[in-house]
């Protein structure tokens, strides 16, 4: 059974920052590309980041480009998002989530597993 826990949610005030973790169990890691959405409340939920496992390229929303940034470690079976220069908008519950495919999607229908989420909240 292939398992995703994230952690390292909380409350930031705007410009600070945060590092999401997302352990999987259950299947190869490395052999899986990995993405991080969020779902503010009452909107759907969006992509975020992604990260391919062949190459571990990675892409961004318009939204975080610059600020945030995904990696993994395969050694650990563990997804990050760094957040940096956080700003109110970026309030959430954030997803991280796999798929066998070579390479990430920004379509929620393109993943196989999902976390629980965890929560960030950002004040002004």
């Amino acid at each position: 059974q292939v398992q995703l826990v994230e952690s390292g949610g909380g409350l930031v005030q705007a410009g600070g920052s945060l590092r999401l973790s997302c352990v999987v169990s259950g299947r190869t890691f490395s052999s899986m590309a990995m993405g991080w959405f969020r779902q503010a409340p009452g909107k759907e939920r969006e992509f975020v980041a992604g990260i391919s496992w062949i190459s571990s390229r990675t892409d961004y929303s318009d939204s975080v480009k610059g600020r945030f940034t995904i990696s993994r470690d395969n050694a650990k079976n563990t997804v990050y998002l760094q957040m940096n220069s956080l700003k109110p908008e970026d309030t959430a519950d954030y997803y991280c989530a796999g798929t066998s495919a070579q390479r990430y999607t920004i379509r929620r229908t393109g993943y196989d597993y999902w976390g629980q989420g965890t929560q960030v909240t950002v004040s002004s």
